[in-house]
């Protein structure tokens, strides 16, 4: 596996590349990621993890920030780069860019959706969905078992 988070430029080669989108807010999100990264450890993959390792909360999200701008820039190219985009919507949080992307890339055949009962949006991710035609898995492992049939 080949992990790549920002700000390193996401380099592919012939391994299948999955952009790890999904609720990331800190201190409420579980870190979903860390679960996906472990479980496909041993797999021919370049996982694109936006979890920035130097975060810093205090940032002020604005175009005219460099740190904020170059997260956001990393992001959207690794979205577009990635062969797959597996999205995870906790239950326990509102995931605004997830949402975001999840409009962004229903056309794109690259996703795969899981939003557990209890998303406080899953009605409208539901019906996008549906809409689109996109998969949906109803938990986090099987969130990567679509991941491990993808490699094979």
């Amino acid at each position: 596996m080949n992990l790549v988070v920002p700000p390193i430029t996401p380099e592919l080669n012939k391994d299948l590349s999955v952009f790890l989108a999904g609720s990331i807010e800190s201190g409420v999100a579980q870190k979903w990621q860390d679960k996906v990264i472990e479980e496909l450890s041993e797999e021919n993959v370049t996982l694109l993890n936006p979890r920035r390792l130097s975060w810093d909360a205090s940032w002020e999200q604005k175009i005219d920030n460099p740190v904020f701008k170059e997260q956001v820039l990393w992001e959207l190219e690794a979205l577009e780069k990635a062969d797959m985009i597996i999205m995870y919507f906790d239950k326990n949080t509102t995931s605004p860019i997830t949402l975001l992307e999840l409009g962004l890339y229903a056309r794109s055949n690259k996703l795969v959706v899981c939003c557990p009962d209890g998303f406080w949006r899953k009605g409208n991710v539901d019906i996008v969905c549906e809409q689109y035609g996109l998969q949906k898995v109803n938990s986090l492992e099987e969130l990567i078992n679509e991941v491990k049939k993808k490699l094979e």
